[in-house]
């Protein structure tokens, strides 16, 4: 069920026609600060996106018994194809869109690889991952700040029983490098 749900997301991604229009970035490299690591935006669309990030990341850890009280730290790399929905508004608004500043929804994937730890007495090693869905929101600023913070729910898979579970992800850290295909006001 899960490598079905994470092929289905990759090749929808690949029938999309690129259109490229007036409101997304071509392509923006980050650097984050919270999560440390490196993230890649580029454009699929006029307001689509396919985010890949790639570094150490907060996330429950499925094993424990009590995931929302104990939390862990991973080397992971996550996707996601963003639609950003708000940008005509935040123009007609004068607000800037440079950076893909928008509010966006997206089906998101990651896949984590923790080192062998010990969880209740037992050796647990071995990857583990989720698919889901989140909305959120991305602010970048001509500094080059930038951040982007979602909710949302996913299907965590792995060496244990499936469930959905909460999630939330917050970005912060610098555009490096970009390719400006529109800069709003």
């Amino acid at each position: 069920m899960q490598k079905s749900l994470c092929i289905l997301l990759l090749f929808s991604s690949f029938y999309m026609n690129a259109q490229f229009g007036k409101n997304c970035e071509l392509r923006q490299f980050k650097v984050n600060l919270l999560n440390p690591g490196l993230e890649y935006e580029m454009a699929l669309g006029t307001n689509t996106t396919f985010d890949i990030k790639a570094g150490l990341q907060v996330a429950l850890d499925p094993l424990v018994s009590d995931i929302y009280e104990e939390v862990g730290f991973f080397p992971a790399v996550a996707g996601q194809y963003r639609y950003y929905y708000n940008f005509e508004k935040r123009q007609r608004k004068r607000r800037q869109i440079y950076g893909n500043s928008a509010n966006y929804v997206a089906p998101t994937v990651a896949a984590f690889f923790p080192d062998s730890r010990t969880i209740e007495n037992e050796v647990v090693k071995g990857a583990f991952g989720y698919a889901g869905l989140v909305t959120g929101l991305q602010r970048s600023y001509n500094s080059g700040i930038n951040f982007s913070i979602d909710v949302g729910a996913a299907y965590y898979a792995g060496q244990f029983n499936g469930r959905i579970l909460p999630l939330a992800n917050l970005s912060i850290g610098w555009i490096i490098s970009e390719k400006r295909w529109c800069v709003g006001k």
